[in-house]
């Protein structure tokens, strides 16, 4: 059931907005107030006449505010029911069009999509991985836990992180993303809580959300993790499960601590919660920095999900699941209700590769270059915009000064750059003062992508949120 928020509420949050001409000033600060989520998702906003009475403005600047707000895509009203708020790239989210530009896209720069081209050695490692198949077409090609010499690659990697790890733990999968698909079948029943954080990577929750379960947002602040929230979230609603990104968190690019992770283990342990731990950027650590202990290490009952997308190549369609033994059978079960396991190629690929570690010479090295060009490219142009730079992962999350993410967004696309808004990214709703930046294009190609933000930003910085037009496109890599 949708919450109200109450006239005199909206009055305070709004305070002295610009009256020139009002109604605009009125929708303006509006917008501002659903896309910070201080005024959240689908909350019934007060009556016409209500909110009129609170502001002591006439009804006419009320209607005609409200009206912006539905055109921008701030709100909806239902009939009989009254005026509800939205956020562009909300809760329904398109998994199709925005990974890669569309048709009429032209030489836009995308930055949509978090993902570095392939480093130099994958070509290589195909190769090989031919000349290691024709061992396999004897039989029937289906491996649905996984190609047991890849299930010893992987099991080998988490024990020289010290986690020791049998190869019947790890179930190889066609992505990361069909990793949390069969946990989300295996352990996210119809009605269950489900804890997430927010900021979070979309398709994730997604698969969440298909499989019934019930979402229940905890923050992640541009300073981390506030371990006093999480635990009183996991008291007040005692979730099944709890998804996170401890390892460069998908947008924030923050490291949870050896001390948070224990910290956050105990709070699951009370809640009687499993902790299902994303790693898709664990690999990428790019200051040459010790990173923390696996989160299972903290907390045995985790589930872990592992990406080679990230490491190595988008095209290589893999990722697995390390999961406790008591959980194995549940997930294979769940596993076989999708699929019958990932194609034996690949497998044989991954398993050279992993022979090499967790990525290939030279990748780290890239990244970091184009990580340190976007910095100084973004510090340059737009000194205003505040971010921390992570120590590994592939993307700058920006705060802008004022809530104009998806306009920025959609005048970004007019100059040939697609960024995914922080909207994309809100467990439910929010987050519109935030854009995200991955650094995984050429150093040059990121240099002329922050030109163009630049003079997108000029346009949208200024003018009346109400005013501006916002796009449709959202993220899902």
């Amino acid at each position: 059931m949708a919450t109200a928020v109450s006239a005199a509420r909206v009055a305070a949050l709004v305070g002295s907005f610009d009256r020139s001409p009002a109604y605009v000033g009125l929708a303006d600060t509006l917008t501002l107030l659903i896309g910070d989520g201080r005024i959240g998702f689908d909350v019934r906003l007060p009556s016409e006449r209500e909110l009129t009475e609170a502001l002591a403005v006439s009804r006419t600047t009320v209607t005609r505010a409200y009206a912006l707000l539905r055109e921008s895509g701030y709100a909806v009203s239902r009939q009989g029911s009254g005026t509800f708020t939205r956020v562009p790239g909300g809760r329904a989210r398109s998994h199709d069009r925005a990974l890669l530009p569309g048709v009429d896209d032209g030489d836009a720069i995308d930055l949509n999509c978090a993902a570095a081209p392939a480093p130099a050695g994958l070509m290589q490692a195909f190769t090989d991985a031919i000349g290691d198949l024709p061992a396999h077409l004897g039989g029937h090609g289906y491996f649905p836990a996984g190609l047991p010499l890849l299930q010893q690659r992987i099991a080998a990697s988490y024990a020289a992180r010290g986690l020791p790890t049998d190869p019947d733990q790890v179930l190889v999968t066609p992505g990361a993303l069909a990793a949390a698909a069969v946990v989300a079948q295996a352990f996210a029943g119809r009605g269950d809580r489900v804890l997430v954080e927010s900021p979070v990577y979309p398709n994730a929750t997604q698969a969440l959300r298909n499989a019934g379960a019930r979402l229940v947002p905890s923050a992640v602040d541009p300073e981390g993790w506030d371990l006093d929230a999480v635990g009183a979230a996991l008291r007040g609603s005692r979730p099944r499960l709890a998804y996170l990104v401890p390892d460069f968190q998908n947008p924030t690019g923050h490291v949870m601590s050896d001390e948070q992770r224990a910290a956050y283990a105990g709070h699951l342990r009370a809640a009687g919660t499993r902790a299902v731990v994303d790693e898709a950027h664990q690999a990428l650590a790019l200051d040459a920095q010790q990173m923390p202990a696996p989160f299972a290490a903290h907390a045995p009952g985790t589930i872990t999900i592992g990406s080679a997308s990230k490491s190595f190549w988008g095209g290589l369609r893999l990722g697995w699941i390390r999961a406790p033994h008591e959980c194995v059978e549940t997930l294979q079960e769940a596993r076989l209700a999708l699929d019958l396991g990932a194609p034996v190629l690949e497998q044989l690929t991954l398993a050279r590769l992993l022979e090499h570690g967790p990525v290939l010479p030279g990748h780290r090295e890239r990244l970091r270059e184009q990580r340190d060009r976007l910095v100084r490219e973004v510090a340059a142009r737009l000194p205003e915009w505040r971010f921390q730079v992570p120590g590994g992962g592939l993307a700058l999350w920006v705060e802008l000064p004022t809530a104009r993410g998806s306009a920025l967004a959609a005048a970004a696309e007019q100059h040939g750059v697609i960024v995914a808004p922080g909207p994309v990214f809100a467990a439910e709703g929010g987050l519109d003062r935030y854009v995200r930046i991955p650094w995984t294009r050429r150093p040059d190609e990121l240099a002329l992508a922050v030109e163009r933000l630049a003079l997108a930003w000029a346009e949208v910085r200024d003018a009346p949120a109400a005013r501006v037009r916002r796009g449709t496109r959202v993220m899902v890599a």
